[in-house]
């Protein structure tokens, strides 16, 4: 009996080219959704269309809101599960059990994804992907035809709970005895928020490198509490993304024709009309209020993230050979990722140069598309020369227990 194929860093030659275009295309989505993070304080960015804003700068942030904010997120979750059932299907075609190998994946993630939230931006993804990441062998031998029933009824409990929530909200306010008080404890937690949002401005505006690491270990407790939510939708995301490539339809697209068309001309749509109503509702999620109208607003904009994110992923498989110069990009996705981080907080933040609240919203998507042009140029150089993204090297190196070659 011919022993197991020992597990490898998977080759160059061997990848697939739409995982690593769609990458590359999701990273750009992430540079124009975090940029206003970047710029100014971290809850600001994250809660819609920021009612101070007036004229072309309000424009900007309705349009990137609408279209992009929380959409690429959700298509690199959906992409992360697609990782997981390419690993998964590897090691059983080399008759190699894997479990420990993905759990030295997940916790080396895990690492970078504190170093990067403690150490360089509080709006880490990472930290997040990897605790979710340690559910997903419990669903690798769940049937296949399982799996997207299994990823809608996860992902619908973020909206589920956020509806229940206003739904609360609503009935305190309802009842005279109990309105008063639900009022006072929203006033407490709209000004924790400002203060929180005060605080960001002195560390990361104006403060030193260690006043800013301290703020970002008060925010990482915040993002932690924030998996409540955002949990559920990105694992749900994870398990989709699993059913893509188990399916066939990620590898072999032409196969899955007609589930691609109707993804753009039906799950697209209906995803931009959710969002648009999401917006009607309310703009903007003020921190002070909850109730089912802005529980509403928040629920539709998670339906609509998901339903536009496929459709997005239908689009850029279908322009195929066309939006290949985005797969260096994407091949280096993580080390893309950080580097973003590090050249923003370098610029922005206090400890750099120092422009903190200082480009104009209207200015903040010309920069993005820039630093994005300059990766995807930077990624191609560096890919001629070397077999994988630095960090992917480092990613792969302690994930394997052996040190794959860098150099071509």
């Amino acid at each position: 009996m011919r022993p197991a194929e020992p597990l490898q860093p998977i080759a160059p030659a061997e990848r697939i080219l739409a995982l690593d275009v769609l990458r590359g295309f999701a990273l750009l989505g992430i540079v124009l959704m975090n940029i206003e993070a970047f710029v100014g304080p971290l809850n600001q960015a994250l809660a819609g269309v920021n009612p101070a804003l007036r004229g072309a700068d309000r424009v900007v942030d309705a349009l990137v809101y609408i279209l992009v904010q929380g959409k690429f997120y959700t298509l690199f979750s959906l992409l992360f599960g697609m990782g997981f059932a390419v690993m998964a299907q590897r090691a059983e075609a080399a008759g190699r059990r894997f479990g420990l190998l993905y759990l030295r994946r997940s916790l080396a993630l895990l690492v970078i994804g504190l170093c990067h939230a403690l150490l360089v931006w509080s709006g880490d993804i990472l930290v997040s992907y990897a605790l979710l990441s340690l559910l997903l062998p419990a669903f690798g031998e769940a049937p296949r035809r399982w799996l997207p029933w299994l990823a809608a009824a996860v992902y619908l409990c973020a909206p589920a709970l956020v509806m229940a929530l206003g739904a609360l909200g609503s009935l305190m306010q309802a009842v005279p005895s109990a309105s008063a008080h639900w009022q006072q404890q929203m006033a407490q937690a709209g000004e924790a928020v400002q203060q929180m949002d005060q605080a960001q401005r002195q560390a990361f505006g104006s403060g030193s490198y260690a006043q800013a690491t301290a703020q970002r270990l008060r925010d990482f407790g915040a993002t932690l509490q924030g998996l409540l939510v955002n949990g559920p939708s990105i694992f749900g995301m994870f398990l989709l993304g699993a059913w893509f490539v188990r399916s066939g339809a990620i590898v072999q697209p032409a196969q899955s024709a007609r589930l691609f068309a109707w993804l753009r001309w039906a799950a697209l749509p209906a995803g931009l009309g959710l969002m648009l109503a999401s917006y009607a509702l309310s703009p903007w999620m003020d921190p002070s209020r909850l109730d089912l109208r802005s529980s509403s607003a928040f629920s539709l904009a998670l339906l609509a993230n998901a339903l536009m994110c496929l459709g997005y992923l239908a689009w850029v498989l279908r322009a195929g050979e066309r939006l290949r110069w985005l797969a260096p990009a994407g091949r280096m996705a993580l080390s893309n990722y950080l580097l973003q981080s590090l050249v923003c907080t370098g610029i922005f933040y206090g400890y750099g140069l120092g422009w903190f609240e200082r480009l104009p919203r209207v200015w903040q998507v010309p920069f993005a598309l820039v630093l994005f042009a300059l990766q995807a140029l930077a990624s191609s150089w560096w890919l001629r020369h070397f077999r994988f993204g630095p960090m992917e090297w480092l990613w792969r190196s302690v994930t394997y227990l052996r040190l794959p070659p860098l150099r071509r």
